[in-house]
């Protein structure tokens, strides 16, 4: 059983938003004729409390951009993002949000970050995914969405560790690239790992 997954295509990483990735809006389009295609469709959420540790704000004296140490695991500080119930954290308006059967949250606990859709960033918390997964019998992932060398990136990695057959589409993905060329380094790694990286016109 196939699914399709959607990581984060929220309005805060969207052009406009807190934390947007360059382009972001552009790969809403192909996620959209992608859906129909798929019996099983999967949506994610950063969905942060205010006083969230990976916010630069929650530092007095840090900057964005700068890496601190949050319980034990180095930490990028970002932008407030995410933030529950706030309209930057809903999915964007864009996105076809009718064949979506299930949405998994992740990053609520202010004091570990979440860039997986399976696990926190010290892999001591699960979401729902994995298990949701089991129980749909699903075992191909095809990943999709927000951003390409971030949360998309630890996504695949996890998903090719819990042993699923894991797709990247890449034109259904965009990159941060807090360094120019972070999405080529990511796309080679998920690859590497044993990811099948294919475009949306193979599907």
């Amino acid at each position: 059983m196939d699914a399709l997954l959607i990581v984060d295509v929220q309005n805060d990483f969207l052009p406009g938003g807190s934390l947007p990735v360059p382009e972001g809006d552009k790969i809403i389009p192909v996620i959209n004729a992608l859906q129909p295609r798929f019996k099983h469709n999967i949506a994610t959420k950063d969905w942060h409390p205010a006083n969230h540790g990976s916010f630069a704000s929650n530092h007095p004296g840090h900057q964005v951009g700068e890496v601190i140490t949050l319980n034990g695991l180095e930490q990028i500080l970002w932008p407030d993002h995410c933030v529950k119930g706030s309209p930057g954290a809903e999915f964007s308006p864009l996105l076809n949000q009718g064949l979506i059967q299930k949405v998994i949250f992740k990053g609520s606990d202010p004091a570990v970050d979440s860039y997986s859709a399976f696990f926190d960033n010290g892999r001591r918390i699960q979401t729902e995914l994995h298990n949701y997964l089991r129980i749909k019998g699903i075992k191909r992932l095809y990943v999709t969405g927000l951003a390409a060398d971030v949360c998309v990136y630890f996504t695949v990695k996890d998903a090719l560790e819990l042993g699923y057959e894991t797709f990247l589409i890449t034109d259904a993905t965009k990159g941060v690239n807090l360094q120019p060329d972070d999405t080529e380094k990511a796309f080679e790694d998920m690859k590497n790992r044993g990811a099948k990286l294919i475009r949306s016109e193979e599907i």
